[in-house]
């Protein structure tokens, strides 16, 4: 794509950056036949294609405009285009930048602000959560189907609790990074994490330090908010002993294994080196079935969310695992689709959010499991509104 980009914007290292995604683009459309919103509006502003024109036109005059807005606050950063696209185009990059770049021309909604102060806070999170339920019926619809518990809270793990395998032995001491969400509506994903990497040697360890991994500010374009958030962390963990930094939200991972791109520097290189989502760490490992009120779920159907196939590119493990534990997983028509979840996006977008949910379920749904699980707390949330199946965290599953 031949680019003139506004010499104000290629004299940033971002517009640089910027300017090298576009040139990358050769206009094929590939992307369109996999993006979630093309699909349900049919709008070429809608799918990755238009997306990189409107992006193109703002650094182009330097300016910003409601209608490139819209259109990229549609965009689900599901990054699915991103396996599509046979020239590479890394569009979820480029979409950060056309954030940023329109935030600093006007400021966020207050639903955004919202967010970013309460989805951070765990505490505070689960306070809002529980008083929603409360007073749901107060709320529209399409917001009062997101309440739906995602799962039943146990006890939050306790924190830096480690074991050691035997005499003579260093266990692997691994992180397991708590997520804002997931800490507050499913710490028994973690815990059970915990007594699973226990029985095999390893050493957990609660990851109390941390906050936010800062995807959500990220994603809102507020880059300098996400990045100090991100160096916190960085400097927190810098002086734990410890091998690896297990995340079981794929959201949360995507971001933390991006830690050394978005800061640039050796510590955050070195601390992104360290992460691993909890399929790569247990794909070696056997597991049997797990009962869960009482019963093992013969038939499974995975959801893969959008953080796991197209953000770090894994796919297999958690299938892998699963079937060697027992389960048998049924078939499910376009897997590599989104549900609609995206974070905070069905607050924000819910019409599309909701449609792609109902999407989703249906082909989840097709072959009748007993459960659906997935990998990411948002997609387990999202899910559950729209399922009559229950919705787990694929690693409740496990024994």
């Amino acid at each position: 794509m031949r680019t003139q980009l506004a010499p104000a914007v290629l004299a940033t290292e971002s517009g640089r950056r910027a300017d090298a995604i576009l040139r990358a683009c050769v206009h094929c459309g590939f992307c369109n036949a996999t993006c979630p919103t093309y699909q349900v509006r049919g709008d070429e502003r809608d799918g990755p294609r238009g997306r990189i024109y409107l992006i193109k036109g703002m650094l182009e005059s330097g300016e910003a405009n409601a209608v490139v807005r819209t259109h990229l606050d549609r965009c689900l950063t599901c990054r699915a285009c991103e396996t599509t696209c046979p020239s590479g185009v890394q569009f979820g990059e480029l979409a950060e930048i056309g954030r940023a770049l329109l935030e600093a021309d006007a400021p966020t909604s207050w639903r955004k602000r919202a967010l970013l102060a309460v989805v951070p806070r765990p505490r505070l999170f689960r306070l809002v959560v529980a008083l929603a339920r409360a007073f749901a019926w107060l709320l529209p619809r399409r917001h009062r189907r997101l309440l739906r518990p995602a799962g039943r809270p146990r006890r939050t793990p306790r924190a830096e609790r480690s074991h050691r395998c035997g005499p003579g032995t260093k266990p692997t001491r691994v992180l397991l990074w708590q997520g804002c969400a997931q800490q507050a509506v499913t710490p028994e994903v973690n815990a059970h994490l915990a007594s699973l990497l226990k029985a095999r040697g390893f050493a957990p360890l609660i990851g109390r330090a941390a906050r936010c991994c800062g995807g959500l500010a990220l994603h809102y374009g507020h880059a300098a908010d996400a990045k100090a958030v991100m160096r916190a962390n960085v400097r927190r963990l810098a002086d734990r002993d410890v091998d690896l930094i297990i995340s079981t939200a794929s959201g949360c991972g995507v971001t933390l294994k991006d830690y050394g791109r978005l800061l640039g520097d050796a510590e955050a290189h070195a601390f992104a080196a360290k992460v691993r989502d909890a399929s790569e760490v247990l794909a070696p490992l056997r597991f049997g079935k797990r009962r869960l009120n009482g019963c093992a779920p013969a038939r499974l159907a995975w959801h893969a969310p959008c953080t796991l196939q197209h953000g770090q590119r894994l796919g297999g493990d958690v299938e892998r695992i699963l079937t060697a534990a027992g389960y048998t997983l049924a078939p499910v028509r376009d897997a590599h689709l989104c549900c609609g979840s995206a974070g905070a996006y069905a607050l924000l977008q819910p019409a599309i959010a909701n449609e792609l949910a109902d999407r989703k379920a249906r082909a989840l749904a097709q072959h009748v499991p007993d459960a659906v699980v997935t990998a990411n707390i948002g997609c387990q949330m999202h899910l559950a509104a729209a399922m009559d199946a229950p919705v787990r965290h694929w690693l409740e599953l496990l024994a």
